[in-house]
C-alpha cells in the first residue's frame, strides 16, 4: 500500500503530475458547462492540483481526501494562495457518512483506480449530487499491471472503458462519455512505455 502521507509533501515537485492536472482541467472544460455558481466535490484531491486548476472556473469547492499529510499540504497552499472558495474535508467514503451537502460536479483524479469497492463509491457519487449533476472521473486505461513500480498493492489495473460505462450506469448515471485525456509516459526497466488516461463524464438521472 502506498504511503500518501509521506508523499505529500514532495507530490507538487513533480512536473508531470502539475502538466497532468492542467490537460485534465482542461478536458473537463471542453466536457462540461462549468460556472462560478459550480458546487464541486473532489475525490482523493491530494494536495489539489487538478481544483487549483479549476477554481478560477467553479464556485465553491469542497476538496476531500482519506490522507491527513496531503490534507495540511493542500491547506498551506490554499493558504498562501489567498483563494476564497477551496476548503479540505478529511473523508472516506468507503466508511464515513455521506456529507450533507449536494454538489453540482464530483472529480477525481487518478483516485478509483484505489478504491477496492468501485460499484460502491459510485453509488455514493451518485447520491451525493444534485439531480441532473455531473460525475467526472479520470484515470488509467487497462494495463498490464507495471504502472505501480512503488510498490503499491491496492489498485486496480486501470479499467476497461465498457465495463466501467456498465458500472456506472448501474450506479443511476446516463449521458456517459469517454475522451482520452491525457498520456503518461513512464520508464519501466529499459523501455519507455505510454499509459493513456481517460476522462469520463457522466449525468445523474
Amino acid at each position: 500500500m502506498t504511503n500518501f502521507d509521506k508523499r505529500a509533501k514532495d507530490w507538487d515537485a513533480d512536473p508531470k503530475k502539475v502538466e497532468r492536472a492542467r490537460a485534465i482541467a482542461e478536458a473537463i472544460r471542453n466536457m462540461i458547462p462549468l460556472s462560478r455558481e459550480t458546487s464541486a466535490l473532489e475525490y482523493g484531491c491530494g494536495t489539489g492540483l487538478l481544483s487549483f486548476a479549476l477554481q478560477s472556473d467553479l464556485g465553491q469547492i469542497t476538496l476531500a481526501d482519506t490522507s491527513q499529510g496531503m490534507l495540511d499540504v493542500l491547506a498551506e497552499k490554499i493558504q498562501s494562495s489567498g483563494v476564497k472558495n477551496m476548503r479540505g474535508l478529511r473523508l472516506d467514503l468507503a466508511v464515513d457518512p455521506l456529507p450533507a451537502q449536494r454538489y453540482h460536479i464530483t472529480y477525481s483524479l487518478m483516485t478509483l483506480h484505489h478504491i477496492e469497492d468501485t460499484n460502491d463509491i459510485l453509488k455514493k457519487f451518485n447520491a451525493i449530487l444534485e439531480p441532473n449533476g455531473y460525475l467526472l472521473v479520470a484515470d488509467l486505461d487497462k494495463e498490464d499491471g507495471s504502472f505501480h513500480t512503488d510498490g503499491t498493492t491496492d489498485v486496480h489495473k486501470g479499467f476497461e472503458k465498457n465495463e466501467l460505462q456498465k458500472q456506472v450506469e448501474a450506479a443511476g448515471f446516463t449521458n456517459i462519455k469517454f475522451t482520452t485525456a491525457y498520456v503518461i509516459k513512464k520508464k519501466i526497466g529499459d523501455e519507455e512505455k505510454s499509459f493513456p488516461v481517460f476522462l469520463m463524464s457522466a449525468q445523474k438521472k
